[in-house]
Order: structure tokens, then C-alpha cells, then sequence
């Protein structure tokens, strides 16, 4: 047998709880290994085109 709860939880309090994770972060940024220029992890730098010190797409 479960454990059930005495009351019920008020709508306040449940939507308490979950809006502790529901919040902005800032946008983590990384240097380009290549030409220095700010970007985001994983993607390609917008500025030279390469990822991974390696030319992937023509320079904009």
C-alpha cells in the first residue's frame, strides 16, 4: 500500500515547484579555435566558417 497525501495540493504551491526551473539562462559562448571570434559550442563560427579548426563552409 502507498502513501497518500492529507490534503491537496493548492495550485499555488504546485506551480511553485515547477516555476524553480522555469528560468533564463545566459547564452554560453566559446572562442573560435581559429580566428578568436566569439560563438557558440558545437556549431560553426560564423565569422571564418570552420569548426574544429577545420574549413567547413565559405567565410560570409
Amino acid at each position: 500500500m502507498s502513501i497518500c497525501p492529507k490534503r491537496r495540493t493548492s495550485k499555488a504551491r504546485r506551480n511553485q515547484r515547477r516555476s524553480a526551473n522555469f528560468k533564463m539562462s545566459a547564452i554560453t559562448l566559446v572562442k573560435c579555435t581559429k580566428c578568436g571570434e566569439l560563438m557558440m559550442p558545437h556549431r560553426v563560427c560564423k565569422a571564418c566558417g570552420s569548426y574544429n579548426k577545420v574549413q567547413v563552409v565559405e567565410a560570409v
